[in-house]
């Protein structure tokens, strides 16, 4: 187990990425560069709220789930790896896990239509990061349960998984370029834009959190070129969090409502999303 706690990393984190925030926001001031809108970052706060109240509702019982299933672990990580090898490991295997979960997130409409959310913002600034889905803690679920079945231990899965998702701040801002040999290695702001581009080539391609040498190796990178154009292929043009959060639902309870054949109602609910920027 660790000592290191939730709200460690949270007295730790928050005070950094409020101060990011603010220093982004007063560049944008400075350079007379628009880079937040008082609409835009109203509607993220609500889908930030409705996340949280998901994330805190499930987290002892997603905590729980996890220390039962370490019972039944295929090895037995912790008696023959070093403490900080595990925490290593455990930051590589979390995004690994990840990358395959993001990627699903765009590909299946289910989970596309949760997901969807994120990317709803037309906006790129270090707030769109709290831009989150509020059924997004519990579609996490099935994917992050093979962790503890793996050998890794719950307390430094939940604490290093806390940690990844701040890096995933840092990544959505424009005020930062390239940082050179790190572009190699690390999902950087400059491959995140790339993420949030609904430019054609920029559809479907880097999914990695801490990490980009997933997409490199399962063929889903692409280095920015050309500007970004964020947001969807078809944008929402709105700001209301609860319209976002169940429009693609709507859509999906549409055409199950026309569909004939159980063939098809299982296409429109795991295939892939009609519309969508990945």
């Amino acid at each position: 187990m660790t000592d290191l706690t939730f709200n460690q990393v949270y007295a730790i984190g928050a005070p950094i990425i409020l101060f990011l925030i603010l220093l982004e926001a007063m560049y944008g001031a400075y350079s007379n560069k628009s880079l937040y809108r008082r609409s835009d970052t109203l509607c993220t706060l609500g889908l930030l709220f409705g996340n949280i109240l998901v994330a805190f509702a499930i987290k002892g019982i997603t905590l729980l789930l996890h220390i039962f299933l370490y019972q039944f672990r295929m090895v037995d990580l912790a008696d023959f790896i070093p403490l900080w090898f595990m925490w290593v490991l455990t930051f590589i295997m979390i995004d690994f896990v990840f990358y395959f979960y993001h990627r699903m997130s765009h590909r299946v409409r289910f989970l596309w239509a949760i997901h969807m959310t994120h990317h709803s913002s037309e906006e790129m600034n270090f707030s769109v990061s709290f831009r989150q889905a509020w059924l997004g803690p519990i579609s996490k679920i099935p994917f992050f349960m093979v962790l503890p079945l793996l050998g890794f231990d719950p307390m430094i899965i939940a604490v290093a998984g806390v940690i990844s998702t701040l890096w995933g701040i840092v990544g959505h801002t424009k005020t930062i370029y390239k940082l050179g040999p790190l572009e190699y290695i690390f999902n950087t702001p400059s491959h995140h834009r790339v993420h949030h581009g609904a430019n054609e080539q920029y559809i479907d391609k880097n999914y990695g959190n801490l990490l980009i040498i997933w997409d490199r190796v399962f063929g889903t990178f692409e280095p920015e070129k050309e500007k970004v154009k964020f947001g969807l292929v078809k944008n929402v043009n709105t700001f209301n969090p609860i319209t976002i959060t169940i429009m693609e639902w709507k859509k999906i309870f549409t055409d199950l409502s026309q569909s004939k054949r159980f063939k098809d109602s299982i296409e429109i609910i795991f295939g892939p999303p009609n519309t969508r920027n990945i």
